[in-house]
C-alpha cells in the first residue's frame, strides 16, 4: 500500500509523518525505515526506527532511487513500513511526473508486503488523478 501526505511546503507534512512513524512502531511486528534528506529528525524518531539519510548516497534520478529502495528491501525481509519524507527530492522527481515511480512502489508494496507512506510537497488536486486515491492527509 502507498499512502500520501500531501500539501505545499511548510504545511506540517513532516510532523504528521514523524507522528505516524512513532505511533506505528508501537504496533508493528516488522522493521520500520524512515528515509529523509538529512539526519535532522533523528532525535524525534523512536530509536527502533531506522533513519536513512538518502543524501549520503549517489542517487541521480528516479530509477536510481527505486533501485535504492529495492536494495533496502532486499537486505531486510522484515520491513513492514517505509516512511519517505520529502519524496519529490529523495526520488529526484521535482517538477516531474510522479505516476510511474508511485506505480513501481505499489508493485514493490504488493510483492514484498511493505507499506509506503510518502510526504509530497504538492496539493492533492495537483497530483495525477490515478494517485489521488492514495492521499490520506491533505494539508
Amino acid at each position: 500500500m502507498v499512502q500520501i501526505i500531501a500539501g505545499n511546503k511548510g504545511k506540517g507534512k513532516t510532523k504528521h509523518l514523524l507522528d505516524m512513524a512513532n505511533s506505528t512502531i508501537k504496533k508493528a511486528e516488522g522493521s520500520i525505515v524512515y528515509l529523509d534528506k538529512s539526519s535532522k529528525h533523528m532525535y524525534e524518531l523512536n530509536n527502533r526506527i531506522r533513519l536513512i539519510n538518502v543524501n549520503e548516497f549517489p542517487i541521480g534520478n528516479s530509477q536510481g532511487f527505486v533501485g535504492f529502495i529495492s536494495g533496502i528491501i532486499s537486505q531486510d525481509h522484515d520491513i513492514e513500513f517505509m516512511f519517505l519524507d520529502s519524496f519529490l527530492k529523495l526520488a529526484c522527481l521535482e517538477g516531474e511526473d510522479i505516476s510511474e515511480t508511485i506505480s513501481v512502489l505499489e508493485k514493490l508494496s504488493a510483492k514484498y508486503s511493505v507499506n509506503f507512506v510518502l510526504s509530497i510537497s504538492m496539493d492533492s488536486h495537483e497530483m495525477p488523478e490515478a494517485i489521488q486515491k492514495d492521499v490520506i492527509i491533505s494539508l
